[in-house]
């Protein structure tokens, strides 16, 4: 987060204004800086991916860098906040030195923010991945998305959501398979010592001649497999975000830490594109001190349609190379174990 003095401010909100517009980069007002993606970099979470963005290519430094894991665990449904068919919480965590101006208060202030956003759009109901959950109505997977900004030089939301819906993509769910074990009643202890599993006082089976209570007793098991899991469901749902830098007669696209403090407002979008409907919008906010009216919410709202087809499109095409290779590595660790 930058500060600027008042002539900064005039001086770049001046050239974003000519005609032509000009950038300190000479960048257009629709145009990114690199992006670069890596996916499967944290090898103990169940999917992990790194975005980048305006990168300097000679030394590696500068830009906008965001991790973002995703971790696994088992729920038990009728515990605590466990939900039958699996959730999925997100969380953002700011390194000191991203913001080495805020203090520890507003650094607080700003994770808060962020992650409002993200748990809000990505947590929704709606776009719950359908392969969550494990034993209906006792346990289901825990999804723990947390992302993590060690740099930010400007548009931060764009990265945190590719970085997200990348890591997403990444992840694998552990292939479970279902196990029964039925005792009598006077083998109850010998049965749950051997066995840590949940027991159904309820269930009845047997001979309706045999008066005796049997206990059934249910958990899970993960089988061998090369491939680790299966695919996370529910790719076309998660959405990425677009933010739209305004100022009085235009907008521009992936604003430095200086063009983000000149401009009063800011429109953040979010965008699927499933491939056998129509685009859906997830969300939007509106951020700064500014203010816009209906006729240009729903003229942005169009705009930014198509900027996040773009993006939508640049990044699957990305994500789809990175499966291949990941998928080839799995294969050959597994076949040499």
């Amino acid at each position: 987060m930058a500060s600027i003095s008042k002539a900064e401010k005039a001086y770049i909100q001046s050239s974003l204004l000519s005609e032509p517009p000009l950038r300190a980069d000479g960048r257009g007002l629709i145009d990114f800086r690199t992006i670069a993606l890596e996916s499967g970099i944290a090898p103990l979470a169940n999917g992990s991916a790194r975005v980048s963005i305006g990168r300097n290519a000679q030394d590696g430094g500068g830009g906008t860098e965001v991790l973002a894991a995703a971790k696994l665990e088992v729920e038990t449904v009728s515990d605590g906040e466990g939900v039958d068919g699996g959730r999925v919480v997100c969380s953002v965590s700011c390194s000191p030195t991203a913001y080495p101006l805020l203090s520890p208060n507003a650094l607080d202030d700003l994770q808060h923010d962020m992650t409002s956003v993200l748990n809000a759009t990505l947590s929704h109901p709606t776009i719950r991945p359908k392969n969550l959950g494990i034993l209906p109505g006792r346990k289901s997977w825990l999804l723990n998305l947390d992302v993590i900004v060690f740099s930010d030089a400007g548009n931060i939301f764009d990265a945190i959501f590719m970085a997200a819906r990348a890591a997403l993509w990444d992840t694998k769910v552990p292939r479970t398979k279902s196990v029964q074990y039925r005792a009598k009643k006077g083998d109850r202890s010998d049965a749950t010592q051997a066995m840590d599993m949940d027991v159904d006082e309820t269930a009845h089976v047997g001979s309706a001649l045999d008066t005796r209570q049997s206990i059934q007793v249910s958990d899970f098991e993960l089988p061998d497999y090369w491939d680790e899991g299966e695919p996370l469901d529910g790719k076309q749902a998660w959405p990425v975000c677009v933010s739209l830098n305004l100022l009085p007669t235009l907008h521009f696209l992936d604003a430095t830490l200086q063009e983000e403090a000149s401009v009063p407002l800011k429109l953040l979008v979010f965008y699927s594109f499933p491939s056998d409907a129509t685009p859906l919008l997830r969300g939007m906010r509106l951020l700064g001190t500014g203010v816009s009216d209906l006729v240009q919410t729903k003229s942005l709202l169009k705009d930014g349609e198509k900027y996040a087809r773009n993006v939508w499109v640049a990044l699957e095409g990305k994500l789809k190379d990175e499966d291949l290779r990941r998928n080839q590595k799995a294969r050959e660790r597994f076949l040499n174990r």
